[in-house]
C-alpha cells in the first residue's frame, strides 16, 4: 500500500512494478503482446454504474372544495411534493382563506407559489426549482368581473 501511494506521488521508480506485470503476462501467455508495442494491456473487471440517480418528481392535482380540504395540499408540500390547486369550484371566501393558509405553509417550508392563471396555483417545496413565468394577458380585475358574469348566468 504504502509503495503505491509513493509511486503515485512520483517517489519511486516505477520500473519494478512494470516489470513485474510483465511477468505475469508471461505466465498468462501475453508476452508476445507486451513485447511488440511495449504497453502491457491490464484485464479489468467493468463495472456498472446507474447515471439515473434523481427520482422521478410526481405533481399532484388538487380541487379544494372547501377549507378543510387544504390540509391534505399541506400534507403534500410537508411530504417535499409538488402541488397545482385549482380553485374554480371554491367559493371566493373559501378559495382566499386556502390561498392564505397554503401560501404561509409554503412560505413555512422554504418552498414557493406561482400563480397559473385565474385561481389556479402551483405550489412547490424547496426541493423543485420553478423556472419562468406566466403572464398574465387579462388584468384581475377584468378576470374578476368575468368571474361575477359567470356566477350570475349560472344563478339563473
Amino acid at each position: 500500500m504504502f509503495s503505491k501511494v509513493m509511486s503515485f506521488l512520483g517517489l519511486v521508480d516505477e520500473e519494478p512494478h512494470e516489470e513485474r506485470r510483465e511477468e505475469e503476462y508471461e505466465e498468462h501467455g501475453h508476452q508476445q503482446q507486451a513485447q511488440s508495442d511495449g504497453v502491457v494491456p491490464l484485464k479489468r473487471q467493468g463495472t456498472v454504474v446507474s447515471l439515473h440517480t434523481q427520482k422521478q418528481v410526481r405533481v399532484y392535482l388538487s380541487e379544494p372544495e372547501k377549507y378543510d380540504d387544504a390540509q391534505a395540499i399541506a400534507d403534500h408540500l410537508r411530504n417535499r411534493r409538488p402541488v397545482v390547486v385549482n380553485l374554480h369550484k371554491t367559493s371566493p371566501d373559501a378559495a382566499k382563506r386556502i390561498v392564505d393558509f397554503i401560501s404561509g405553509c409554503t412560505y413555512a417550508l422554504n418552498g414557493t407559489m406561482q400563480k397559473l392563471g385565474h385561481n389556479i396555483f402551483l405550489c412547490a417545496p424547496e426541493n423543485v426549482d420553478i423556472q419562468g413565468t406566466i403572464t398574465d394577458m387579462i388584468s384581475d380585475q377584468q378576470q374578476q368581473q368575468q368571474q361575477q358574469a359567470h356566477n350570475k348566468f349560472q344563478s339563473r
